[in-house]
């Protein structure tokens, strides 16, 4: 490639990375593919590409681009996770379970595409697996805590609260700001029918945490135990 094709090619993805950064997608996806007509050998830009289709929900597109990219550069673990992440998003569970396995073939000291691969067979409902998944990551990553997150989700989702407790326990171990444990461990002890330890939970999580996407929910579920509580007392003056 001459110098000024290659400065062409250049201009157009650093401005396509840029946009992307700034989120804005329509415009990057535009200069990527100026750059990809330069040069159709350049995995980077396939895989902008991909990622921009990706923000702008079309997972189709992106998964082509994507996989363009991880047939151009074999060994792109980015290429191969972001393709799983697309056909999780797509619901194709087989797309993504195949490239989360080339992904941690890759680069398996990285836990995240370890984890989506759990996910992935668990939404296949291949649960004993997932959770095969997820203690084999605790135990080999013990300082990636949404491996405990995801496991106790799931033990919920069981109905094995016993269980979901002692991981939940194990996260606040590792770290006692992990606002969304105390959630959990207020639901299990709710589930378990210790309803002073479920309220102290809940208030522990509203105290770190005041306003999330799961507030409303404590904040409903601290205001049911409290007329559990007060109708329990009014059946034991009757």
């Amino acid at each position: 490639m001459n110098t000024k094709k290659y400065n062409t090619l250049n201009k157009f993805y650093k401005k396509a990375n840029a946009l992307r950064l700034d989120s804005l997608y329509k415009e990057a996806a535009a200069n990527y593919l100026n750059a990809i007509l330069i040069d159709r050998n350049n995995a980077e830009s396939y895989f902008g590409l991909g990622i921009c289709y990706k923000n702008l929900n079309q997972y189709s597109k992106a998964i082509k681009y994507l996989d363009m990219a991880s047939q151009i550069k074999k060994d792109y673990y980015d290429a191969f996770y972001e393709l799983g992440i697309c056909h999780q998003l797509e619901g194709e569970n087989c797309g993504a379970i195949k490239n989360f396995v080339r992904a941690i073939q890759i680069n398996p000291e990285n836990p995240n595409a370890i984890l989506q691969l759990g996910i992935s067979h668990e939404l296949c409902e291949e649960y004993d697996l997932s959770l095969m998944i997820y203690q084999k990551l605790i135990e080999n990553s013990p300082g990636f805590l949404k491996a405990y997150e995801q496991k106790s989700t799931l033990l919920m989702k069981l109905d094995k609260y016993k269980d979901a407790l002692d991981i939940l326990h194990q996260l606040i171990i590792r770290n006692p700001e992990y606002y969304k444990a105390y959630a959990g461990l207020g639901v299990c002890f709710e589930k378990l029918g210790e309803f002073s330890r479920a309220k102290r939970y809940y208030k522990k999580f509203l105290m770190l945490k005041p306003f999330s996407s799961q507030t409303e929910f404590v904040k409903n579920r601290l205001q049911d135990l409290r007329i559990k509580n007060s109708e329990n007392k009014h059946l034991k003056i009757l």
